[in-house]
C-alpha cells in the first residue's frame, strides 16, 4: 500500500504546473512524450540525462525548447558542441589576461558552464581529459575552480548528447554519472506525415519567432518539487519496512528482482551510486506524475540505466517484457 505524502497547495500548483508543461511540449514534438517526461523528471530530481542517436533526431531541439517553455534566461543555459579540439576556455570561461599578469589564475565565466543552471553539451565524448575532470566535478560536486579555491555552481541540470557510448576506460566515471541514457530514434519510418506536418508547422512558428509552448511552468517550480522530494518524500520512503521501500510491496520487490537480474544475469553494471540515483529518480517521477503512487510505469525508468550502447539497447526491451508480465 503506498505511504500518504502530503503537501501544501503550494506543492500541489507547482506539481501541476510541471505537469501541464510536459503535456504542452508534447504536442509539437512526435512520439517524444517518454523523452520529455524523463527530462521532465531529470530537472527535478536534478540528475543528469544522456541522449543517444544520430544527428536529426531533435536532441538539441528537446533541451532548448523545454528551456524556452520554462522562460529560462538566456544567462541561465549553456549549450556547446565539443570536438576533440575544444579548449577548456570554451566550456569554462577564458582566462583574464589582466588578471592573469597580476599573477592570478582567473577565469571569466560569465556566459560559460560556470554561470548555467540548465546546459546541453553535444558530443560530449569528444571532451579531452582536462575537460572530461572540470565536467565530473561540475555534475557531482557541483563546484568549479578558480586558483584552487573551490566555487558553487548553480547547475540545476545538465543534459548531454552523443552518436555513441565509447567504451574507452576514461569515460567510465562520466557514463556512471548519467544514470539515463535515452536512445532518440527517427521517427520516419513510423510517422511519415505525421513528421512532415510536425516538422513544416515548427519550422513556420520558428520563422515566425513564435513560442507556442511557453507555459507557466518555472524552473522555480522544479527547484520548488526538488526540495519537498528531498526534505520530505523520500525521508518518509525509506522510513518504510524493506519489503516497502517504494510505498508498495509488489513494486519493492519487482525493482530489486529486476535490479539483480540486470546486474547478475545481463551483465549491467549497477554501481552503489546507480542503485541510490535510480530510486530517487522513481520516487520523483511517481510524486510528480502519479501523486507519489509507484506503479510499474516509473520502474520503466530502468529501461534507460544502461553504461553503454549495447546495454540500451538490450535493456530497454527486457525490461519492457518483465513489467508487462507482471500480473
Amino acid at each position: 500500500m503506498a505511504i500518504d505524502l502530503p503537501a501544501t497547495d503550494e506543492i500541489n500548483a507547482a506539481r501541476e504546473r510541471i505537469t501541464a508543461l510536459h503535456n504542452r511540449l508534447c504536442e509539437f514534438f512526435l512520439a517524444r512524450d517518454e523523452m520529455l517526461k524523463l527530462m521532465v523528471t531529470a530537472v527535478a530530481a536534478q540528475e543528469p540525462m544522456l541522449f543517444i542517436g544520430r544527428p536529426g533526431t531533435a536532441k538539441s531541439l528537446l533541451v532548448s525548447v523545454f528551456c524556452q517553455a520554462i522562460g529560462l534566461a538566456e544567462g541561465d543555459y549553456f549549450e556547446y558542441m565539443l570536438t576533440k579540439f575544444t579548449e577548456p576556455s570554451e566550456i569554462m570561461g577564458p582566462v583574464d589576461i589582466q588578471k592573469l599578469k597580476a599573477g592570478q589564475y582567473v577565469r571569466k565565466v560569465k556566459g560559460h558552464l560556470p554561470e548555467a543552471r540548465i546546459a546541453f553539451l553535444d558530443e560530449i565524448f569528444k571532451a579531452n581529459s582536462a575537460i572530461l575532470n572540470m565536467l565530473l566535478t561540475v555534475i557531482n560536486e557541483r563546484k568549479y575552480y578558480q586558483e584552487g579555491v573551490p566555487l558553487p555552481v548553480p547547475l540545476v541540470c545538465m543534459f548531454a548528447a552523443s552518436n555513441e557510448i565509447p567504451d574507452f576506460g576514461e569515460f567510465d566515471a562520466l557514463k556512471d554519472r548519467f544514470i539515463l541514457k535515452v536512445e532518440t530514434l527517427p521517427v520516419r519510418a513510423t510517422h511519415f506525415y505525421e513528421l512532415i506536418r510536425f516538422g513544416v508547422r515548427f519550422e513556420t512558428r520558428a520563422f515566425a519567432k513564435e513560442r507556442p509552448w511557453a507555459s507557466d511552468c518555472t524552473l522555480d517550480d522544479f527547484l520548488l518539487i526538488h526540495r519537498y522530494v528531498l526534505n520530505e518524500v523520500l525521508p518518509r520512503m525509506i522510513e518504510q519496512p524493506d519489503a516497502e521501500l517504494l510505498g508498495d510491496e509488489r513494486m519493492t520487490k519487482a525493482f530489486k528482482t529486476l535490479i539483480a537480474v540486470l546486474a547478475d544475469e545481463l551483465k549491467v553494471e549497477i554501481t552503489d551510486r546507480k542503485l541510490i540515483k535510480l530510486y530517487k529518480l522513481i520516487v520523483t517521477q511517481a510524486f510528480l506524475f502519479n501523486g507519489g503512487r509507484v506503479t510499474r510505469e516509473e520502474l520503466k525508468i530502468l529501461r534507460y540505466c544502461g553504461n553503454n550502447f549495447a546495454d540500451v539497447q538490450k535493456i530497454k526491451a527486457f525490461i519492457e517484457e518483465r513489467l508487462d508480465s507482471m500480473e
